[in-house]
């Protein structure tokens, strides 16, 4: 399987405060007001915190490293302080290393006290969002933003509800297979270059296409297809959670890789999450896309606690006795 080099490994990516505006500009409207000079600062914890018992002078146990938040409790908390206090407990939660303030609702800090922060190197930002509603979205924008990634070559296909990646060399038929699938109802999530990111919480990967790519395939000989034009909005998968990877290999190259009975459990290692894997070899006349929408519906039996290959087994066991037994018996008669 080849990847490409990537920031991502099975710890997570780094990001900056310059990273965290451009992905909250828009899913947070976030909008820069001071401290452009620290967006290089790297987020060490991606979180928010209120602020809250800072404000009143508590720092016992201070979560500087997160981003801290300054809603609508705050705000009447230091409208309600002498003015000269009130910039006094601003300055103190950046002498305290905070170095990203973020004010909610609408609300916008004082020139006095931006120009405090700024001088003190942090940065500060204002959302028209509530504070619920910040602190639930910028979960989503910060966990993302760290998750680990990594980028592999191959093309992926959501089947039977199922994220199959295919890989193999060039000219396999990657594309023609998910071309076939979508026309059977299948939708196609990328095309020849998958980008995957690890939920680190639920330890799952998912798929998607890069940003460019999205929604496009190539196929040989006919060029460029715009999948949701041709097949419809369905056939398109924006992110799908990666289950299973098929690996098309040469029917020379295979060199005693397959277990004809399907015994053997292959996996994958993707950022340190296995990945059930198949190897199926390409030949000519073999019906791939049958073939891999046949794999995607026994892997959904064997997700599901089912295993063919066992009950056959225990089948064949218990058949094997009984005809033990019968002859015993007859030996046991004469």
């Amino acid at each position: 399987m080849k990847r490409l080099p990537t920031r991502g490994s099975a710890n997570g990516n780094a990001f900056t405060l310059a990273d965290f505006y451009e992905a909250g500009r828009g899913a947070l409207s976030l909008t820069l007001l001071a401290g452009g000079s620290g967006m290089n600062r790297r987020i060490e914890e991606p979180i928010v915190n209120r602020a809250g018992m800072a404000l009143t002078g508590f720092y016992e146990h201070f979560a500087w490293k997160r981003l801290q938040l300054i809603g609508k409790a705050e705000m009447a908390y230091l409208n309600s302080l002498p003015d000269e206090t009130r910039l006094e407990r601003l300055k103190a939660l950046v002498d305290h290393k905070a170095f990203c303030i973020i004010f909610t609702n609408g609300q916008r800090p004082r020139p006095a006290e931006l120009r405090l922060v700024e001088e003190a190197g942090a940065v500060v930002m204002a959302s028209p969002m509530k504070t619920r509603v910040f602190t639930h979205y910028s979960t989503f924008v910060l966990e993302r933003l760290g998750a680990p990634t990594t980028s592999i070559y191959g093309t992926m296909v959501e089947v039977c509800g199922l994220g199959v990646l295919f890989e193999g060399d060039p000219g396999l038929g990657k594309s023609e297979t998910a071309l076939g699938l979508i026309k059977r109802g299948c939708a196609l999530v990328a095309d020849d270059l998958t980008c995957i990111r690890k939920d680190v919480g639920n330890g799952i990967l998912f798929g998607s296409a890069s940003g460019s790519t999205a929604g496009y395939m190539e196929i040989r000989g006919i060029g460029i297809l715009h999948v949701a034009s041709i097949f419809g909005i369905s056939a398109v998968r924006g992110e799908k959670q990666l289950e299973l990877i098929i690996t098309f290999k040469r029917l020379q190259d295979v060199k005693g890789e397959i277990d004809r009975i399907g015994q053997t459990r292959r996996v994958k290692t993707i950022l340190g999450v296995d990945v059930p894997n198949i190897i199926i070899p390409v030949s000519e006349g073999r019906d791939l896309v049958n073939l891999v929408e046949t794999a995607a519906m026994q892997q959904k039996l064997l997700m599901s606690g089912a295993d063919p290959v066992y009950e056959l087994s225990e089948r064949l066991h218990r058949r094997a006795g009984v005809e033990e037994e019968r002859t015993v018996k007859r030996k046991g008669s004469h």
